[in-house]
């Protein structure tokens, strides 16, 4: 479950949201200033952090880089009023992922909060780690597997050599194997090679990469 973080000093607003989140099935703390919020990120990590901007004490600007040093994945929303919604781009450059202006309604809370909550699942890597997708996406060769894979759905073994036009069936041996390890694609029991949801997400940041250098 995705353990969520309401840093308000308005006591009804700060319930409000507490009650609207908890409601939709998600682990709330609430935290009245920026200050008390730091002190909870020592003992407890949050996927995303719904900060205000205005705060006594440390205010939500000041935070953001504090809360970015402690808790570097954790996801941020800046709540702004709508006359300071310049300063939400200050504070997306300090380092937010996101901001909502006061006052909104619910349904545009939640599609910020689950489209921060579903980034959040991302870099946390559910099944692949750090290194693996390193690994996985450092050579040519393997980048072009997957790409195959991902238009193909699935392939045996010697298609994929002819759609990778690669003479050396060795070498595509091997790269498939570190894909394998890395937790890209899958060898099905009729000897098919298939994408994993790590390898279909792999493969679909490739294809952006490659249609905005070349449009």
């Amino acid at each position: 479950m995705e353990n969520i973080l309401v840093v308000d000093d308005e006591n009804e607003l700060r319930s409000t949201l507490v009650e609207v989140l908890t409601r939709e099935g998600l682990a709330v703390q609430e935290a009245a200033n920026a200050d008390q919020a730091l002190t909870m990120l020592k003992s407890t990590p949050f996927h995303l952090i719904l900060l205000d901007m205005v705060m006594p004490g440390t205010d939500g600007m000041s935070a953001i880089p504090l809360i970015r040093k402690q808790a570097p994945r954790t996801r941020i929303i800046i709540m702004t009023a709508f006359a300071s919604v310049q300063n939400a781009v200050q504070a997306l450059q300090q380092g937010a992922d996101d901001y909502i202006v006061k006052p909104f309604k619910i349904e545009a809370l939640m599609l910020a909060v689950r489209r921060n909550l579903q980034k959040a699942r991302f870099l946390e890597g559910e099944a692949v780690e750090l290194d693996g997708i390193f690994n996985g996406l450092a050579n040519a060769l393997r980048r072009q597997i997957l790409l195959v894979l991902e238009r193909q759905g699935q392939s045996r073994f010697m298609d994929l050599v002819r759609l990778l036009e690669v003479e050396d069936h060795t070498k595509v041996n091997f790269h498939l194997k570190v894909l394998r390890e890395a937790g890209f694609i899958e060898h099905g029991q009729d000897k098919t090679y298939t994408l994993t949801a790590a390898g279909h997400r792999a493969a679909g940041c490739l294809s952006f990469i490659s249609g905005s250098i070349n449009p």
